[in-house]
């Protein structure tokens, strides 16, 4: 995954934003045992999943006002959660400000692919696949809808590289899956 390629010092500061149950903080721990991780989650019944899953520091805050000083973390990882934050350009913006110079943002998340035909083919893919696991596995098939319709006005793996550029970071790469339905970022913060 991304943990690795983001070649950290041997006892990083990591930021976990988004970070639901905690799973890029568990993930962290494991490629870097010396790694002091800090979950941070809107929701406060996610972080309380998360520490029970073993997260040791867990915090409640929204990505576009951290709680944190400029400059504090090596490593910033986004898991899923970038088409959820209500203004992507100030969560970026912060999540920039709260990362040292050199240190990395890696996210991973679902976007639009950037054809047309295939967007609609990926949407549609997504909510019949959302409709149908949400039926057999809780009873309720708008289970998982969530995901395509959090992405309606989300964006293309190449605008947020694009965003990502503009918003400080450089050494910024991507790699697609799903024809650019799910894109990996790594960026590096201007030092």
């Amino acid at each position: 995954m991304g943990v690795t390629r983001a070649a950290l010092p041997n006892a990083p500061l990591i930021l976990d934003l988004a970070a639901g149950t905690g799973d890029f903080s568990r993930l962290a721990a494991l490629e870097y045992p010396r790694a002091r991780t800090v979950a941070v989650d809107i929701t406060e019944r996610m972080l309380w999943l998360a520490k029970q899953a073993g997260v040791k520091l867990a915090v409640c805050s929204d990505a576009a006002a951290l709680p944190f000083a400029a400059g504090s973390f090596d490593c910033v990882f986004v898991g899923y959660g970038l088409r959820n934050f209500p203004d992507l350009g100030a969560a970026l913006t912060e999540i920039e400000r709260v990362t040292r110079p050199g240190g990395w943002l890696v996210t991973l998340d679902f976007f639009l692919p950037a054809n047309a035909l295939i967007r609609t083919l990926y949407l549609g893919y997504l909510y019949a696949q959302g409709t149908w696991w949400g039926l057999v596995l809780h009873g309720r098939p708008r289970t998982y809808t969530y995901i395509p319709d959090s992405l309606r006005s989300f964006v293309s793996i190449d605008e947020m590289s694009s965003l990502l550029r503009e918003k400080g970071y450089h050494r910024v790469t991507a790699r697609r899956y799903i024809l650019g339905g799910i894109g990996l970022h790594w960026a590096a913060k201007q030092s």
